[in-house]
């Protein structure tokens, strides 16, 4: 069981060398290494894009007092999107690029809602904490006279 992240480390970079080398021989070395930096580069601002606006979505629900969950899954498949589109290689440029569709995001919302529990803190409909009923009444700084000579005792 320990061996297993070797083996899929192993299989990955298998994986990314025969496209590679598969890719260079049909388009060459240079234009494969600019499809490698363009696909990176364009992955990544559809990252940053959807990330901002899931943000802002899981803002809105929480100001609604409604649970976040979904988008909590839907920022971890953009998180792990994002590291998959910034490791050079065809592979995993797919496989993060899959993970930015909204089927996948929804098929994965599915299979990990069961799994997480989400608890509410204070939210901005109160329904939680307390609340310390009081009054207060706003008094003028007026200096106090200070003896000197108290002191000195």
């Amino acid at each position: 069981m320990r061996w297993l992240p070797f083996l899929v480390i192993f299989v990955l970079v298998w994986i990314e060398i025969s496209l590679f080398i598969q890719v260079a021989h049909v388009l060459g070395v240079l234009l494969t290494m600019l499809l490698v930096i363009f696909t990176s580069c364009i992955g990544i601002s559809l990252v940053k894009n959807q990330g901002m606006k899931n943000f802002m979505l899981m803002q809105q629900k929480l100001n609604a007092g409604e649970s976040p969950a979904a988008e909590m899954v839907k920022s971890v498949s953009l998180i792990l999107a994002g590291f998959l589109l910034l490791i050079p290689g065809f592979f995993t440029d797919f496989l993060g690029l899959l993970l930015l569709l909204p089927p996948v995001q929804k098929h994965l919302t599915l299979k990990l809602m069961p799994h997480l529990r989400v608890w509410g803190g204070g939210g901005a409909n109160g329904s939680s904490g307390f609340t310390v009923d009081g009054e207060y009444e706003r008094k003028e700084n007026n200096l106090i006279e200070h003896d000197d000579r108290d002191d000195r005792r």
